[in-house]
């Protein structure tokens, strides 16, 4: 197993991992849209994407986009996805992509990696927690749909 940063040419295997990530948060299939928007955040350098490959196969990605803390005054970064296919599970690349993330905010002089999921997925808290990631519970959240 190993992990490196996404570049362009590594589109076609992460498209399919993409796909799946979204249809497992209950979104339809578009590969197509999946394609458009992963080339779009690469090609304009937007978001920083880590994947695992096994035996050259892609088998998961983690996704950070670039923020920052006003009151902090520092950089943070939001890990927005992490995923790893079914068959790849148990194999360490979840946790390989979260030591990359990890790095790549020490590398960056980032203040934090925040992340959110959902409160269902008994899976991805217990491995956020053991990487001493703390779960919030002195602040709310709040979404304004758009669209």
């Amino acid at each position: 197993m190993k992990v490196c940063r996404a570049r362009l040419s590594d589109l076609d295997g992460l498209v399919g991992l993409f796909n799946d990530y979204r249809m497992f948060y209950h979104q339809k299939s578009n590969t197509i849209g999946a394609r458009r928007y992963l080339e779009g955040r690469l090609a304009h350098d937007e978001s920083v994407i880590f994947v695992a490959l096994h035996d050259d196969e892609y088998v998961g990605f983690t996704q950070l986009y670039p923020s920052f803390s006003s009151v902090y005054m520092e950089r943070i970064w939001k890990l927005n996805d992490l995923y790893v296919s079914k068959k790849a599970r148990r194999l360490g690349a979840g946790q390989m992509l979260l030591d990359a993330a990890k790095e790549h905010a020490v590398q960056t002089n980032a203040k934090s990696v925040i992340l959110e999921t959902d409160r269902d997925n008994v899976q991805a808290q217990a491995l956020y927690e053991k990487n001493d990631y703390i779960k919030e519970e002195t602040v709310y959240h709040y979404t304004l749909n758009l669209k």
